[in-house]
């Protein structure tokens, strides 16, 4: 009689490949489902009825997106579910007879992890503020990712045609972008000269228009020569620039949107206390996380999942010998660093300890990393002990 059974999905945009073994390892049921509700439920089903009343442990590669509704009918029907990275997979895979990849390989290599591992770990609903959370910065990140591509080849672009405006001008700020969508070309800046240029600025509300329009024609008078293809350059500057500026008011959008999120969950007024963490960075902390920390046994469970903590690879006689983690969350690590780095500037605490990590003899890195891991412990606290974070602890006296 069987006495579990683990389940392997393979994750896909129209189909899954799923497949179940036994407690020997050996195949149940490997079948290619559409990703559609009827097809799902008849897999969960079928694998069910194989287990006959036993347990059974679903892993998949994937915690979200593809296999989405494959997820949310797992959870309501009761069932554990195990998230096996795909770069583990593909590690794993290698420990296996035969060459090759296929949906029907990954899967069993998913299914038969799920079976011999004891480090994976579960999937469980995340709260509804947690779940918009994550796909609101996530989505924020795709538009902060278009934007530094365009100001690349934006950059990229005006360097071809007008470089000593390229060297001058800042596109990430908005006055620069305001100029390019009206005048890209040397001639046509000197042409207009400082005075008609401000006027120009200050009436599309561009600050310091002074000092910009001065800039701009200080840099058209370096270069009198017109490259081959002007014209269509300055067409394509100006296409780049309103690009830019387009993909700047998305993002504000959707920062007042992840704001507004974050700042109804019962953890954000806790989160906002501790120095360096804004609205977005505690955004995507809570998305990170699930909502709270329950996960998590301890602070190292946190620190090591946020790459934050480093691991050993000791070998013979050489020991203490500490590296980044390989497998981590890079967007959690991303929050404890940067608000760790921002910290340093605003708040004396962190600052006395980078400080102190300093005369230790740590690098720039080592010591932000270092002040990283121990906010880990600090933020575990506050969110234990339901309480906002305060720069210095209340004095008390002896009764």
């Amino acid at each position: 009689m069987m006495s579990r059974i683990w389940a392997g999905i393979d994750s896909g945009k129209g189909h899954h490949h799923g497949l179940a073994l036994d407690a020997d390892g050996s195949t149940l049921l490997s079948r290619r489902v559409a990703n559609d509700e009827p097809e799902l439920l008849k897999l969960i089903g079928d694998v069910l009825d194989l287990a006959d009343g036993h347990e059974v442990t679903w892993a998949v590669d994937m915690t979200g997106g593809e296999p989405a509704l494959l997820l949310a009918l797992l959870v309501s029907h009761g069932q554990e579910v195990l998230y096996m990275p795909g770069r583990l997979v593909n590690r794993a895979s290698d420990g296996y007879r035969g060459e090759g990849k296929t949906d029907a390989r990954d899967a069993y290599v998913i299914a038969d992890q799920a079976r011999m591992r004891r480090d994976l770990r579960p999937i469980r609903p995340g709260d509804e503020a947690a779940i918009e959370l994550k796909l609101l910065t996530v989505r924020r990140s795709d538009l902060v990712e278009d934007r530094t591509r365009v100001v690349n080849r934006l950059r990229g672009t005006l360097l071809g045609m007008f470089p000593a405006l390229e060297r001058t001008l800042d596109m990430t700020n908005t006055g620069p972008l305001r100029l390019l969508t009206g005048y890209q070309t040397p001639v046509a800046i000197r042409r207009a000269g400082v005075t008609r240029l401000t006027k120009w600025l200050a009436n599309r509300k561009v600050r310091n228009a002074r000092s910009l329009a001065e800039a701009a024609v200080e840099a058209a008078e370096r270069q009198h020569t017109a490259v081959p293809g002007e014209k269509t350059i300055a067409r394509l500057v100006h296409t780049l620039a309103e690009e830019v500026m387009a993909l700047n008011e998305q993002i504000r959008e959707m920062d007042k949107l992840i704001e507004g999120r974050f700042r109804e969950h019962e953890l954000a007024d806790i989160i906002l206390s501790v120095p360096g963490i804004g609205a977005t960075l505690g955004a995507e902390f809570l998305a990170a996380v699930g909502g709270d920390l329950d996960d998590f046994d301890s602070p190292d469970a946190l620190a090591a999942f946020a790459g934050v903590a480093p691991a050993p690879r000791d070998s013979g006689k050489v020991s203490g010998n500490l590296h980044r983690p390989i497998v981590y969350h890079r967007r959690l690590q991303r929050v404890f660093y940067t608000s760790a780095l921002v910290s340093v500037r605003c708040d004396p605490n962190s600052r006395k300890f980078y400080d102190r990590k300093r005369t230790e003899g740590k690098k720039h890195v080592q010591a932000v990393l270092a002040l990283a891991r121990r906010r880990v412990n600090v933020i575990w606290a506050l969110i234990r002990d339901r309480r906002c974070y305060e720069l210095a602890p209340p004095v008390t006296t002896a009764a």
